[in-house]
């Protein structure tokens, strides 16, 4: 297989069989139309197959060929042969916008993936959530009753009320301090009454 390839290669670049692809590349670069249409004719196919089994999919891969010969017709002025050879440049064109393609459908999954799972309704058995609301609602009114009146009126200003520690002082007229500690022994007595543990 490797000979064929190399075979392939001097095919393109021996001087018997016509212009090579470096010389077929420079006259691309002028903008020769003829020139591009003999070195699509003589490369595409291994283009192709480098697109192919790094894209997979063959209308996708039949895409980033297309684009590729664009960016190759495009940038042909910038082609240096004393830098590399023509196939090579053009198989490393190929290569990073095949790269590009595989990236950009991956992030595209990703992204799907995100939106369904965040759009996808869970079923939620209301009745259970509601009895369970409703049964830690009496377990927190049953240890409201266990509070003195003083704290139980400073937690609910709290929590139910939604006022701040200071809001409560001035309310009940009493010092920030108290309402502090109110609020202390009142929650750590509604822990213990609720078997919550920190």
């Amino acid at each position: 297989m490797l000979g064929r390839m190399a075979d392939r290669d001097r095919a393109l670049t021996a001087p018997e069989s016509g212009p090579t692809a470096e010389e077929l590349l420079t006259q691309v670069g002028r903008g020769d139309r003829e020139a591009f249409g003999e070195l699509y004719e003589a490369t595409a196919a291994r283009v192709f197959g480098l697109v192919r089994r790094l894209v997979v999919d063959p209308a996708q891969a039949e895409e980033v060929t297309q684009d590729v010969y664009l960016e190759i017709w495009q940038s042909a002025p910038r082609f240096d042969a004393a830098r590399g050879n023509a196939l090579a440049w053009m198989f490393t064109l190929a290569h990073r916008r095949s790269v590009d393609r595989i990236r950009a459908s991956q992030a595209s999954r990703d992204r799907d993936l995100r939106v369904g799972v965040r759009d996808l309704e869970v079923p939620v058995d209301t009745v259970a959530e509601a009895v369970e609301i409703r049964v830690e609602h009496e377990r927190v009114v049953d240890a409201l009753v266990g509070l003195s009146e003083l704290q139980r009126e400073c937690v609910s200003l709290a929590y139910y009320g939604g006022l701040t520690q200071s809001e409560i002082a001035d309310r009940l007229e009493v010092p920030l301090g108290t309402v502090k500690t109110r609020l202390r022994d009142g929650m750590i007595r509604l822990r213990t009454a609720l078997g919550v543990t920190t």
